[in-house]
C-alpha cells in the first residue's frame, strides 16, 4: 500500500457517497457536517449557485472542526439536487411527497446538479465546482411509482431516487457523469484535487480489496 501524506475528510451524510468512495478504494473518514440547509434555500434560488453555497458551508463547518484537532487533511463536501424547468427538488419529506415528486418527473428529462467544494486544514483556499448531468426518466404508472416509494430508495435523496438500486429501472437515458447521479462527480473530484491542489488520487494510499 502506498503511504498517505495526510486523511482524506469527507464531510457528508450520504451512504451513496460513502459507497463511490468505497468502491475507488480510497481510504476516508467521515465528518458529518451541521448546516442548517433551509437558511440557504431560503435566499438562493438559482440551483447551480446553491449546491456551491452549501457544499462550501459544509467544507468551511467540516474544516474548523479538523483544524481543532490540528490533524492535516484534505476536506471534500458536496450537495446535490434536482432541477426541472427551473424549479429546485430537493429530498421528499415523507412517502406522499416522495410520489409527488416523482410524478413530476415521470417521462421527462432533468438536470442533476452537484455542487463540490474541496480544502485543506492548513490551506485557506477552498475551491468550489459543480457537475450537471442529464437524467431522462421513462413514465410510470401511479401503482409502479406508489410500490417504487415503498423501496424507502428516495429518503434522503435529491429528487426521491437512487440509480444505484430500482430507479436504474426506469432511469431512459444519462448524459454526463454517471457518478454524479450517485451523488458525487468522481471525475471532477480527480481532476481538483489534482489541478488545485497538486494532489493525485493515485498517490494515495488506496484500500486492497482482497484484505
Amino acid at each position: 500500500m502506498r503511504k498517505i501524506q495526510k486523511k482524506i475528510i469527507l464531510a457528508s451524510k450520504s451512504e451513496d457517497r460513502r459507497e463511490l468512495f468505497t468502491r475507488s478504494g480510497i481510504l476516508f473518514e467521515i465528518l458529518p457536517p451541521q448546516v442548517d440547509e433551509r437558511e440557504f434555500k431560503n435566499k438562493i434560488s438559482d440551483p447551480k449557485s446553491l449546491v456551491q453555497e452549501l457544499a462550501k458551508a459544509k467544507a468551511t463547518y467540516a474544516k474548523k472542526k479538523v483544524v481543532e484537532k490540528k490533524s492535516p487533511a484534505i476536506i471534500i463536501a458536496a450537495d446535490t439536487l434536482v432541477e426541472l424547468n427551473g424549479e429546485i427538488i430537493g429530498k421528499a419529506k415523507d412517502e406522499d411527497d416522495a410520489i409527488r415528486l416523482l410524478k413530476k418527473l415521470m417521462g421527462k428529462t432533468h438536470n442533476l446538479i452537484t455542487g463540490i467544494a474541496i480544502t485543506e486544514t492548513e490551506n485557506p483556499k477552498i475551491f468550489i465546482d459543480l457537475d450537471t448531468t442529464i437524467v431522462e426518466f421513462l413514465n410510470l404508472s401511479n401503482d409502479e411509482i406508489y410500490n417504487y416509494v415503498k423501496t424507502n430508495e428516495w429518503k434522503g435523496r435529491a429528487g426521491a431516487y437512487s440509480i444505484n438500486d430500482k430507479a436504474s429501472l426506469f432511469i431512459k437515458k444519462i448524459q454526463g457523469s454517471s457518478s454524479n447521479v450517485i451523488g458525487l462527480p468522481m471525475h471532477k473530484l480527480f481532476e481538483i484535487l489534482r489541478n488545485e491542489f497538486g494532489i493525485n488520487l493515485f498517490n494515495l494510499e488506496i484500500a486492497d480489496p482482497k484484505r
